[in-house]
């Protein structure tokens, strides 16, 4: 009897921690931050793509089965994106850092393959080289600090229950780097495409 009770209690545990989705997920992910032109006449130029590491955390807070809320921390980080123009007194190139708290909706949260959507808002960095296009100190501020809204949505492919592989892209609207010209402000779009991994763990 006793050991008949055992079996079932364990079958029955097995069965829960198979139904219930995993509340916690931790996402490492790499992509490129695709450039843009910015400004015009004298004053014009192309911001260069750079290489974006990023990495994520989300807790399910609410949801079922058909979709499941999600507040998550987005952090990016790229260390150099080229700046090209014909104006020599702009500035050389531009590392960013963004860090955004978020909410992400999940649909069909439990099955293989899982679409999301995200929005946030929160902090931009932006470090500006030290000397311009031309090979002299640059007037630029070294740092600037920016406010940023977050936008995208991607993809989860689960492989185990506790791993998903994830591709994604995300735009971060933000007031603009110091390209050392009065000429170019206002907002800018970053957006990023991405890939990586998804660990998943945590119970209800």
């Amino acid at each position: 009897m006793i050991r008949k009770t055992t079996i079932a209690v364990l079958l029955a545990a097995a069965a829960h921690a198979q139904d219930a989705a995993p509340r916690h997920e931790l996402g490492l992910t790499l992509g490129t931050l695709r450039g843009g032109d910015r400004g015009t006449g004298a004053a014009a130029l192309q911001l260069g793509s750079g290489t974006a590491l990023q990495a994520n955390y989300g807790v399910r807070v609410a949801g079922g089965s058909a979709a499941a809320l999600y507040a998550e921390f987005h952090f990016l980080a790229s260390p150099q994106r080229l700046v090209s123009s014909a104006n020599a007194a702009l500035t050389r190139d531009v590392a960013t850092i963004y860090a955004t708290p978020g909410l992400r909706v999940k649909f069909a949260p439990k099955a293989r393959v899982s679409p999301y959507a995200v929005i946030g808002a929160g902090y931009a960095l932006y470090e500006h080289s030290l000397l311009t296009l031309g090979g002299q100190p640059n007037g630029a501020p070294r740092l600037t600090h920016r406010g940023t809204a977050m936008f995208g949505g991607g993809v989860d492919v689960g492989v185990w229950r506790w791993l998903a592989i994830r591709g994604e892209v995300r735009d971060f609207y933000s007031g603009s780097p110091s390209y050392n010209t009065p000429a170019i402000r206002g907002g800018q779009h970053n957006v990023v495409a991405g890939g990586g991994f998804v660990l998943r763990f945590g119970g209800r």
